[in-house]
């Protein structure tokens, strides 16, 4: 489970609205799929788009660490902030694009991108996340490295993986053209890790801190780990993601407030030991 989606599930917040909107949009169902059945494609596009526990072969001459999905391009040196809202206080959420890359155990070269999550001063979660790009244009999420930590402490390991260890399976972060009905794997770690994504709509209107946007696409994920939990995400063409809304019987929010330029080198202090 990413580290966004394991933070928002235990948030509630109180705002009647945004629970209304989360819930009417989560009860939908998912459109039929729009995708071509059967044929060959490339890795990530409609026909191939891997399903559960299904192993996919790749290869790593397909994937590129140089990112350009238009609904979440990742160029390194781009940080995007945003605030998070749970019953104790807001969360401030730094996810930067970092110059590294990382040979993942499957042999693709991935981009290192962190996520750091605080309150206030003090450092909540850290984490390395894995994606590369195939040729087809599609994000794959190739694992994570992930610390939950209190009082400087860690005090959890949980969620970390790595596509080609110990059964680890890697998924997809966006589609290449994504279209309503499509379903996915995002990742896959028998018993810790199966979360699936559903495109819910391609022309969504969206509003942040940051800015108003159109044609944003709207995402739904979920896992049969917590089957009562779903969570929705808007991704913004040209930006990435903008809102994300957990639904368990409540609300999480997880609203965009900034994206900038940050220097060369920005995010790739040890775990624990944010920028």
């Amino acid at each position: 489970m990413d580290s966004i989606t394991r933070r928002l599930t235990a948030l509630v917040v109180a705002t009647s609205s945004t629970a209304a909107l989360a819930g009417c949009i989560a009860s939908s169902p998912v459109p039929a799929s729009t995708a071509p059945a059967g044929g060959s494609a490339a890795p990530g596009s409609a026909a191939v788009l891997p399903q559960g526990d299904d192993p996919v072969e790749l290869d790593p001459a397909d994937f590129t660490t140089e990112i350009d999905n238009p609904y979440w391009p990742m160029t390194p040196g781009t940080q995007w902030v945003y605030r998070e809202t749970d019953p104790e206080g807001d969360l401030t959420v730094r996810v930067t694009v970092t110059s590294e890359t990382k040979r993942i155990a499957n042999g693709i070269e991935a981009r290192v991108v962190r996520d750091t999550v605080m309150r206030g001063d003090e450092l909540v979660e850290d984490t390395f996340d894995w994606y590369a790009q195939d040729a087809d244009g599609a994000v794959w999420y190739l694992g994570e490295d992930t610390a939950e930590f209190e009082g400087g402490e860690v005090v959890s390991r949980e969620g970390s993986f790595e596509a080609g260890v110990d059964g680890a399976l890697p998924g997809i972060a966006m589609p290449a053209d994504p279209q309503p009905g499509m379903t996915y794997r995002q990742e896959y770690l028998a018993g810790e890790a199966e979360d699936a994504g559903a495109v819910l709509g391609d022309s969504e209107l969206v509003e942040v801190p940051y800015g108003s946007f159109s044609g944003a696409v709207l995402t739904r994920d979920t896992t049969p780990l917590e089957p009562d939990v779903q969570e929705l995400k808007f991704y913004a063409p040209g930006v990435g993601p903008v809102l994300t809304l957990a639904v368990s019987g409540g609300s999480g929010r997880e609203e965009l407030l900034e994206v900038r330029t940050v220097p060369d080198g920005t995010g790739t202090a040890p775990l624990g030991s944010p920028d």
